[in-house]
């Protein structure tokens, strides 16, 4: 090659890479070398790294919020890591919104436990992510809330008058967000809130706590929407999952509860300006030995709202209290004020092959407002048989019917 030739092909090859931007030149060179771009690595940040100590005795919690920091400012991918062992850990918030250029990993391996006392939960929360956007947290711990040592213990709490209720893990303002494998046990108020969240799936997730702790409810679900809860297990001292106003769209698929008071729309209409629940679905669930099945209930005395298009539908009952209810007389501390009726409207609610043992007088005990009707109420394929020995006439038919209902229908159905 002459000289002439050779800085002619030293310009084509310059121009070549002005205009060419390096994502083409790899395309380019996989194409012709069978070379592909190597993936975007990831980076681990280990909360040992940054002073946390695995000993249960040491405050974890600055330690945590310096691991969070630096893996949610990496522009790459991220990790925020936290390995085997027992991690005390107070107050925190892993906020958002983060750096990272895919979805923030939140790998737990190691247990976390709870301070014990109340007094040191200024937000009323304990671990919560907020303001984020694609998040997966994941692993092999369990979140222990310690809250039988005080939190229980608070004057009223057995009336459901308890002051301070902190809740063990929180999501706020979070979209696309999974939470797999991971176990929370003994909360001093709700085990998981989901507040102002979007497409957020619980899968295969164990919430317990004893049967007569108070306010300790396994999942609550509020102003949320498209929440797939799966495959889970809870077994606490509340509600097994509430889902309360704001909520659409949300399914409660192949999970069991018990102990516990259900499955549960509400508590409705405690406050004005409250946003519908729509769209909501409880399928193939097991209820096994708890103070209530599936249930909808609203406070009296209520500023309008509503709850609607709501079906309940291949659930097994255990032994279970009151197996289907509609309450709209809801009032835990028998101090509401009862003079007048709730004015929440609940439409479109399906029953569908229910089956199973209770233990109470009625298999089916619909509640419902003298001031705005329960419409378009069905029952299809229940068949409930009764443990309890009643020997009033009245009772024997196990359904029991209150207030306004327009629209009852009741078919292929036993209530023994």
């Amino acid at each position: 090659m002459t000289n002439y030739n050779f800085i002619i092909v030293v310009k084509l090859l310059v121009i070549f890479l002005i205009f060419v931007s390096p994502k083409e030149i790899l395309a380019f060179y996989d194409r012709f070398y069978g070379y592909a771009e190597a993936p975007m690595q990831q980076e681990i940040f280990d909360v040992s790294e940054f002073g946390a100590s695995p000993n249960a005795d040491s405050d974890n919690t600055l330690a945590f919020g310096k691991t969070w920091e630096a893996a949610c400012n990496h522009q790459g991918r991220s990790k925020f890591y936290v390995p085997g062992g027992k991690f005390l850990v107070g107050e925190i918030e892993f906020k958002g919104p983060c750096r990272t250029e895919s979805t923030m990993e939140v790998e737990i391996t190691g247990d976390l436990i709870a301070p014990t006392s109340i007094k040191v939960f200024p937000s009323y929360q304990w671990i919560t992510f907020s303001q984020l956007n694609d998040i997966f947290l994941y692993g092999s711990t369990n979140l222990e809330g310690r809250g039988d040592v005080e939190a229980w213990k608070q004057e009223g709490c057995k009336e459901s008058k308890c002051g301070k209720l902190i809740t063990s893990l929180s999501l706020a303002n979070v979209s696309n967000a999974i939470i797999k494998d991971v176990s929370l046990s003994n909360a001093k108020g709700f085990h998981l809130r989901l507040h102002s969240s979007r497409n957020v799936t619980v899968h295969n997730v164990s919430f317990s706590s004893p049967w007569d702790s108070p306010n300790t409810d396994g999942i609550h679900v509020h102003s949320s929407s498209i929440v797939n809860i799966t495959n889970s297990t809870i077994g606490v001292g509340d509600d097994c999952v509430s889902i309360s106003t704001g909520s659409l769209d949300v399914l409660v698929s192949g999970t069991r509860c018990g102990p516990g008071h259900g499955f549960s729309i509400g508590s409705l209409g405690k406050v004005e300006n409250e946003e519908e629940v729509r769209r909501i679905k409880v399928q193939n669930c097991t209820v096994d030995g708890a103070a209530n099945g599936v249930r909808i209930k609203t406070w009296p005395a209520s500023p309008p709202s509503q709850a609607s298009d709501i079906t309940f539908e291949d659930i097994l009952m255990i032994n279970v209290s009151n197996p289907i209810i509609i309450d709209q007389e809801y009032c835990p501390s028998d101090s509401c004020n009862t003079t007048s009726a709730s004015r929440v409207k609940l439409s479109n609610i399906e029953f569908n092959n229910i089956r199973g043992t209770y233990g109470s007088d009625f298999g089916v005990n619909l509640k419902c407002s003298s001031l705005v009707a329960c419409e378009n109420i069905t029952l299809i394929d229940v068949n409930l048989n009764g443990t309890k020995t009643s020997t009033d006439k009245w009772q024997q038919e196990k359904f029991s019917t209150k207030g306004w209902l327009n629209g009852l229908a009741v078919f292929n159905s036993t209530f023994n």
